[in-house]
């Protein structure tokens, strides 16, 4: 399923030409309009309005990623329903997986959680599709160490660990020592805060401080990360909060509102001052959880997955929804847990704090069925993963992970959904035509390569121009050779064969004509 959308609002220039959009077609900005954007040969996407000029006749079209099975149920003892925060990355030749393990006992006016502690646990694969539970005989359930638990709530020296809350990630600092090749993030229990641990198998953890840090700046009650970003060469941290607003001194001041807070630090223990997460053109909203993260094939691009939570009161829809009498037995313990609704989100980021993000969702609940719709549903992992496709020869694809059976029986799922890559966003037209012309930028390569979809029918074909909109020589899209097909990687053909690589260096647009056909990103190459 796809959704259109308008354009996002980035600032008062691209509020003027929003509104011109919406008149016709715009001008392209003069030779001493804004600073040209230094792409050199990096992937560039759609998902914001970034380097988007013009649009004529196309749109910016979000995409839903496809569901798949099931690949892991949380059955084990000291597992259970309420079992999510699943962290996973590629990790050389297999794919990691770590997880809190816990389970909601639901019975009139009572939700049990306490049936045991809190742990992270660990799964791995060797393709992120079929996915096993080592045994790692590193913590004691029940008067046996065979379990995959790899962190346990409780003292850790002077911490007091909650594993409950995890998010485990390789860090990416080319600095990091061999023996803290890994890093998780779990939560404070008296007092509040995050606690950073390091490991050198990302099996056996020890802490990097003996205090917790970020403390009194959040409600840190969901899943908090971090990760190195290469784009700054530092940490970056995401937690949530709870504010209603900010105040007239720019103050968050306190409330109901699930929000997002941000710091970055050069060790994971040492903090610069916070900032809260803004947003282009959204509302306020709930947002449970953040998934930010660097996307690693456009690695200048913060990719988050933020779980939005709705409590939409009671009304025939709520009672037609699936599982009614577990909805109601658990709204008697508190009306939230019957009536609040989850999905997730899409947002963008080019300096990790003002994010566009898309309103509508990017995860839907889907067909109602058992296990679904309800609060917890569509929690998507931190973060995705690259996998191969099932299809014989195609190209590999992004997988994504989201939870769902929360609550109700013996354990929750975790279930794969599959994207193309770079698939979020397209730049999208119809057979009768439009088109896309960026804003000026600098590249570096000699061959432009696009990942497009187009019908037998369709064409895709490229322009460049001089920053006043002149068509380069042998460069207009009149030489250009049309594309078509649908493919994640394919060199635009001018009919001369100009050298590329003779306007490399200087300041250039993009016009893209698209006839029946999805742009997803291009980039260009060596």
């Amino acid at each position: 399923m796809t959704i259109t959308r308008r354009t996002w609002l980035q600032s008062s220039a691209m509020l003027a030409a929003s509104a011109a959009v919406a008149r016709g077609p715009t001008i392209c900005a003069a030779a001493d309009g804004p600073e040209p954007l230094k792409i050199g040969g990096r992937r560039e996407l759609f998902i914001d309005n970034a380097l988007i000029d013009k649009l004529d006749g196309a749109e910016q079209r979000l995409h839903q990623p496809t569901p798949r099975d099931i690949v892991l149920r949380h059955d084990e003892p000291w597992e259970g329903s309420g079992s999510g925060y699943h962290s996973i990355f590629q990790d050389d030749g297999r794919y990691r997986l770590y997880y809190k393990a816990w389970h909601l006992a639901v019975s009139q006016g009572k939700v049990d959680t306490a049936q045991h502690p809190l742990f992270c646990c660990y799964a791995e694969s060797d393709d992120g599709i079929a996915w096993r539970k080592p045994e790692l005989g590193l913590h004691e359930f029940q008067g046996s160490k065979a379990n995959n638990i790899t962190m346990a709530s409780g003292p850790v020296g002077p911490l007091n660990v909650d594993a409950g809350h995890p998010a485990v990630f390789r860090d990416e600092n080319p600095a990091a020592p061999a023996d803290a090749k890994y890093k998780a993030i779990f939560r404070s229990s008296k007092p509040n805060g995050l606690l950073p641990f390091q490991s050198a198998d990302g099996l056996r953890w020890r802490p990097m401080t003996d205090e917790p840090i970020l403390r009194g700046i959040g409600a840190f009650d969901s899943q908090n990360l971090a990760f190195w970003d290469p784009n700054i060469g530092r940490y970056r941290a995401y937690w949530r909060i709870f504010t209603a607003g900010v105040t007239n001194d720019q103050q968050w001041k306190p409330g109901g509102i699930r929000a997002i807070r941000t710091a970055v630090s050069d060790d994971l223990v040492h903090w610069e001052p916070h900032r809260d997460l803004t947003y282009v053109d959204s509302p306020p909203q709930q947002l449970y959880t953040n998934q930010v993260k660097p996307y690693h094939r456009a690695p200048h691009l913060l990719l988050g997955f933020p779980a939005r939570y709705i409590e939409r009161g009671w009304s025939p829809s709520m009672h037609a929804l699936p599982e009614a009498e577990h909805r109601q037995m658990r709204s008697s313990a508190s009306q939230r847990y019957g009536m609040a609704l989850t999905d997730s989100l899409l947002m963008a980021s080019r300096d990790g704090v003002e994010f566009t993000r898309w309103n509508e969702a990017f995860l839907r609940p889907g067909g109602e069925r058992p296990g679904t719709w309800h609060y917890g549903h569509q929690y998507l992992a931190w973060h995705l993963v690259e996998t191969a496709s099932d299809l014989p020869g195609a190209a590999n694809e992004l997988s994504l992970y989201a939870t769902e059976s929360y609550w109700t029986g013996k354990g929750s799922h975790l279930r794969r959904y599959t994207l193309r890559l770079d698939g979020f966003v397209s730049v999208s037209a119809g057979a009768r035509g439009g088109e896309l012309v960026t804003s000026p930028v600098i590249f570096e390569g000699d061959q432009l390569s696009l990942n497009f979809a187009t019908s037998a029918a369709g064409t895709v074909r490229v322009e460049l121009q001089d920053v006043a909109g002149k068509p380069l020589e042998n460069f207009s899209l009149a030489d250009c050779e049309p594309l078509f097909g649908d493919t994640v990687d394919r060199s635009v053909a001018w009919k001369q064969s100009p050298k590329l690589a003779a306007v490399a260096g200087t300041p250039v647009r993009l016009r893209f004509r698209l006839e029946d056909a999805d742009l997803y990103s291009f980039r260009f190459t060596s």
